[in-house]
């Protein structure tokens, strides 16, 4: 690419030519690329490059997540990005242009990590096929900037396996036959390792390599250039440092900064930081532009789940229009526990924490005490939400909290506040205890399958003619509340089956595990039969006592005679000891001489 002059992906009298042609040419389905923006790269000195949308200079400002878009424009935006094309993407594409904003439309490749193979031929056709299809299906939207085939695929070693590589190539290649006037670029986690050189050597149609960095985001050019980089870049996710890249405390836990902190990081990645690298840079998206659990419920999110703006919205507001909001979020100016880091159950804690709204509004903080999550580095995949905890804080202000601390393990205090208008602030700090676990209550009502909810069980128990046993979590077939409901298909008529919801997964009582659900007076679910007429047992509870790690209650409802018509069932707990439950929700069933199916939704312990 180097050694060339203002260079767009064609000429610009063809791109002109061909959009002249396209704008007359009608198929039965409508427009081929009347309205497609064209899109070029340029050169406009040796290894000085410029994005150019519609013949004018386009530097992206802008933000990838699933939060209000409108907002995102009215804060100064110009671009989206998505990491796949979903079924809405047509509606988002809309939304962007009606709002003068443009996306970066991404094409998900399968992660080795998750099972995909780049040596199976079949997989990569049918990959291929799919990005076809798709590319064919938007090219002509005006809101298109340009193409992002996959993101960190590569995985997170050397990131140079030459067959990943050549699959990338094989992708972009196809793209730019199809697509002439929008530019194609790859995602990678940073640029350790390989990568730079697989992209440069392997990836000739590759236009621009987008790069997610966060601690380290200000090296950023001055190690490209170091590695042989000469494509442009794009910093495709950036925000606070990452668990990877900062000091665990001497137990393991990461320690989050407050959202305030987290703040002034975002604006120096434009105003201090790799963003200014000109010529090279082509502007990058903040992470994540709405709410997302990943080593904790708040490290990467810029809202809050209920929709209330954080201070890193604030922050790019002013860096993107020039000036900040009119409003703007809570500063927390110091959040600390007093006292030493290891505490013992029964032990007090102490919280102190200063904070301010800056137009002098009352703020409301709340506090509340989770389960630490599981797994830190997940790359980006979602892991088991926490859950919250009962009877733990207690004379909680905005000035502070005191916390009675439970029997042993790894949780978190979380803090928010808010300031009535919209804004937030959020902070927590992780907390150990030692000694033996137990008097760790959960806070109810809690799900065991629930549109949007916490699920901390899953259903991995299966039992019985499970090779004729099919189950969808996400069925869209008539769900009783939310979109989604489980789906449950059995083809072996003759055979007994069952399901238990278990944590840990896939363990009968040999790992230490379950929740502490006392205070529930019953578990509830919905549930409804494809015919109407399908018998089956439901309980609550599955390990005998006699196992290392049981559940401290088994109760039974047999014979339950489903109806075509969504209807709820209840399993009476009055009176047990619900001290620890592993395995909250077992069904099963016995042949009835004919394939059945049956749906489930809303499975809720009630207080």
């Amino acid at each position: 690419m180097a050694g060339t002059t203002a260079r767009p992906i064609l000429p610009r009298p063809v791109v002109t030519a061909l959009l002249a042609v396209c704008s007359t040419l009608v198929l039965v389905a409508g427009p081929v690329c009347a309205d497609a923006v064209p899109v070029a790269l340029v050169e406009a000195a040796p290894g000085r490059w410029e994005l150019q949308r519609g013949g004018a200079p386009w530097f992206i400002q802008g933000a990838g997540g699933d939060g209000p878009k409108d907002l995102l424009a009215a804060s100064g935006a110009n671009t989206f990005r998505t990491w796949g094309v979903g079924p809405d993407l047509g509606r988002q594409l809309d939304e962007a242009q009606r709002l003068g904003l443009a996306v970066v439309v991404g094409h998900w490749l399968g992660h080795e990590r998750h099972g995909f193979d780049y040596h199976d031929a079949a997989s990569l056709a049918q990959q291929r096929e799919r990005v076809r299809s798709d590319v064919l299906a938007y090219l002509d939207h005006p809101a298109v900037l340009l193409w992002a085939v996959g993101n960190e695929m590569e995985g997170f070693a050397a990131g140079d396996d030459p067959a990943i590589w050549a699959h990338v190539q094989d992708i972009a290649a196809m793209i730019k036959e199809l697509d002439p006037h929008h530019p194609v670029m790859t995602v990678t986690a940073e640029i350790g390792g390989g990568r730079v050189r697989a992209v440069h050597a392997l990836c000739p149609s590759i236009d621009i390599m987008g790069i997610n960095s966060y601690g380290g985001l200000p090296s950023v050019p001055a190690r490209y250039r170091e590695l042989g980089g000469t494509k442009p870049i794009i910093i495709t996710e950036f925000g606070p440092p990452g668990v990877w890249e900062i000091g665990l405390t001497p137990y393991g836990a990461p320690p989050e900064l407050t959202s305030t902190a987290k703040a002034a990081i975002y604006r120096d990645a434009y105003t201090a930081g790799c963003l200014q690298a000109q010529g090279l840079c082509l502007g990058g998206f903040a992470f994540t532009w709405g709410a997302k659990l990943e080593a904790t419920a708040t490290w990467y999110c810029m809202f809050l789940p209920t929709g209330e703006k954080l201070g890193a919205v604030d922050a790019m507001t002013e860096v993107w229009s020039g000036h900040p909001p009119r409003d703007l979020c809570p500063e927390i100016r110091s959040f600390r526990t007093a006292g030493p880091d290891i505490v013992q159950p029964g032990d007090t804690v102490h919280v102190e924490l200063e904070v301010v709204d800056p137009e002098g509004a009352a703020v409301d903080a709340r506090w509340s005490v989770l389960t630490e999550v599981s797994e830190y580095l997940t790359g980006g995949d979602v892991p088991p939400a926490p859950l919250e905890l009962e009877g733990i804080v207690r004379d909680a202000s905005q000035r502070g909290a005191t916390l009675v601390m439970p029997g042993g393990g790894l949780y978190r205090l979380y803090l928010t506040v808010r300031d009535g208008t919209g804004g937030a602030a959020t902070a927590s700090v992780p907390l150990k205890v030692e000694g033996p676990p137990g008097g760790t209550r959960i806070k109810l009502p809690l799900a065991v399958y629930a549109d949007g909810a916490p699920q901390p069980w899953v259903a991995s128990g299966w039992m019985g003619g499970t090779d004729a046993l099919a189950l969808d979590p996400a069925s869209t077939v008539q769900p009783r509340s939310g979109p989604t409901c489980l789906e449950v298909r059995y083809d072996a008529p003759g055979m007994w089956v069952g399901v238990a919801w278990q944590h840990p997964a896939n363990d009968w009582g040999d790992l230490p595990g379950g929740y502490d659900l006392t205070g529930a007076r019953r578990l509830t679910f919905w549930a409804r039969g494809a015919e109407g007429g399908e018998k089956l047992d439901f309980g609550v509870g599955l390990l005998g006592r006699d196992r290392r790690h049981g559940d401290s209650v088994r109760v039974e409802r047999k014979g339950v005679k489903l109806k075509r018509e969504w209807k709820q069932y209840s399993i009476d707990l009055e009176g047990q000891d619900l001290t620890r439950i592993k395995t909250p929700f077992v069904w099963s069933l016995a042949g009835r001489g004919r394939p059945l199916t049956f749906y489930l939704d809303d499975v809720l312990f009630e207080p």
